[in-house]
């Protein structure tokens, strides 16, 4: 009833004057890379691997094609212009990180279906497309790839595709230990503990280099404040992990999902930025379809 009041009396914030900018990709530069597709969608290349993150290149995140929150943006990458994806990672199953269409072609992809690795309960939703190339974790399980270890993490959220099945599948973030490159990728999360608990488990292998945190759909507060993180969530989660680096995700595509405008994000994360001491080359933002190297 809560959210049904909400989609009722919410108006739609304006869309960006001018628009949200874009980059050109550059999926030739040098590994490792990380290129942003859109909203959690990004694309990691490193070194005898490639992964994407909650692939969502549909015009809505939604189970109806005519309704639902509609994608202000086309995605940085076209889903026809992926090179040969080997893992997806998905963090849970609401509709802006896992999408039907958007699956569906990657396990069509030339060359092979990658690997899905996916929290506990999903594997059955995969096989019912008819897509088996998966692996379900619990949190803080893991699967090698290539070399490459993933684990599943801690998230404070929760799952649902309809009215009826609300956390019957788990949720979570993902790292990655490959080659000595230490990446997170939280999944969408209130504020909470678990991040803490992420740094001191892994404390052995050194911090993260990279740290893939979500900073956008944090409007109305009192309502999305224990599923979804603000921009200082975000830097204090950032801070707990104790990564080197942080990228913002999850925001910048879906105006319907939330009341921020979606240009809102970037200026949120930057006065928590500067209310914590630090630089912008610590915790940033990308643009749409931008490449960047991991360092």
């Amino acid at each position: 009833m809560e959210v049904l009041r909400w989609r009722l009396s919410r108006e739609s914030a304006p869309l960006p004057d001018p628009p949200l900018p874009a980059a050109q990709p550059q999926l030739d530069a040098p590994l490792p890379n990380l290129t942003w597709i859109g909203h959690a969608t990004m694309l990691l290349r490193l070194p005898g691997l490639t992964l994407i993150t909650d692939p969502q290149f549909s015009e809505r995140a939604s189970p109806f094609s005519f309704a639902g929150p509609k994608r202000a943006y086309p995605p940085g990458v076209a889903l026809s212009a992926l090179p040969k994806v080997d893992v997806v990672l998905i963090s849970h199953n609401h509709y802006d990180h896992l999408d039907v269409a958007s699956v569906q072609a990657l396990a069509a992809q030339p060359g092979g279906a990658p690997l899905f690795v996916v929290p506990l309960g999903l594997k059955a939703w995969f096989a019912d497309l008819g897509i088996t190339n998966v692996v379900e974790l619990g949190w803080w399980q893991s699967r090698t790839v290539n070399g490459a270890e993933i684990v599943l993490t801690p998230a404070h959220h929760w799952s649902a595709r309809g009215v009826f099945d609300r956390r019957q599948t788990l949720w979570g973030g993902f790292a990655v230990f490959s080659g000595g490159l230490r990446l997170l990728y939280t999944g969408d999360t209130g504020y909470a503990d678990d991040f803490k608990d992420i740094r001191a488990d892994f404390a052995n292998r050194g911090p993260f280099d990279l740290a893939l945190i979500p900073v956008g759909c944090y409007e109305p507060r009192g309502f999305m404040q224990d599923q979804h993180v603000n921009p200082a969530d975000a830097v204090r989660i950032f801070q707990d992990l104790g990564a080197r680096r942080a990228v913002g995700v999850h925001w910048g595509t879906f105006a319907d999902l939330c009341d921020e405008p979606l240009d809102q994000a970037p200026k949120d994360l930057a006065v928590a930025r500067q209310a914590a001491g630090l630089p912008e080359v610590a915790f940033s933002v990308m643009r749409r379809g931008e490449t960047r190297a991991i360092e």
